[in-house]
């Protein structure tokens, strides 16, 4: 049974292990490695974000931390009662999440953000097991079009089974429910393409249905 963590060093995908040791010959006091999950093993909320990026995750060893996309996350998190703390995009700065979870797609950070179709597949059994771990799992917020296929390849869902776009619920039976978001990025709140009330209204209801089905 695949656990619901990657080793920090896992050996799976070439190239990013390759990249990986590139970053630790050039940066050897980053993390380097796998990013876990981060957050409640409880939680009825679990974000799901593409990769760790160069500078965040894999600097700092903790989902969306150190990067730009971790500002918009944790403030949105935090306005919704869903965290607590004050981020300081440092994993020592006691920011911790409430019964909600972050973790990615793809573990591993991969050159230029963009994980290939093979790595997205190699990577998902640990996504998989990271949703099967949650007894308590209400909402899955996806954020960007490769989070939202691979939760639906996570429940034996076809890609076509939703199309994605922002805004958009998916029922993935029982009780969880899928809500997709544009990707928190530099670029796309840079370009509008997600304003914050965009985010925020996504995390609201994701949290709303979480605590409706409580």
């Amino acid at each position: 049974m695949t656990a619901p963590e990657a080793p920090r060093d896992c050996p799976l995908c070439p190239r990013l292990v390759a990249y990986r040791a590139e970053n630790a010959a050039r940066e050897p006091a980053w993390f380097n490695g796998a990013a876990p999950s981060f957050g409640a093993s409880d939680a009825r909320l679990l974000v799901v974000g593409l990769a760790p990026g160069r500078t965040g995750a894999n600097r700092t060893g903790r989902p969306f931390t150190g990067d730009y996309a971790g500002d918009l996350l944790y403030a949105t998190l935090l306005k919704f009662g869903l965290a607590r703390g004050v981020y300081r995009a440092d994993p020592a700065d006691g920011f911790t999440l409430v019964d909600a979870m972050i973790t990615n797609a793809v573990r591993c950070a991969p050159p230029e953000n963009k994980p290939t179709p093979a790595e997205i597949a190699t990577c998902r059994p640990f996504l998989s097991a990271r949703i099967a771990s949650l007894e308590n799992l209400r909402s899955i917020v996806a954020l960007g079009a490769i989070a939202h296929d691979s939760v639906l390849r996570a429940y034996a869902m076809k890609p076509g089974a939703a199309k994605f776009g922002h805004g958009v619920e998916t029922p993935m039976g029982g009780a969880v429910r899928m809500f997709s978001s544009y990707h928190c990025s530099r670029y796309n709140t840079q370009t509008n393409r997600l304003t914050p009330a965009m985010f925020e209204d996504v995390i609201g209801r994701a949290r709303d249905w979480a605590n409706a089905r409580a």
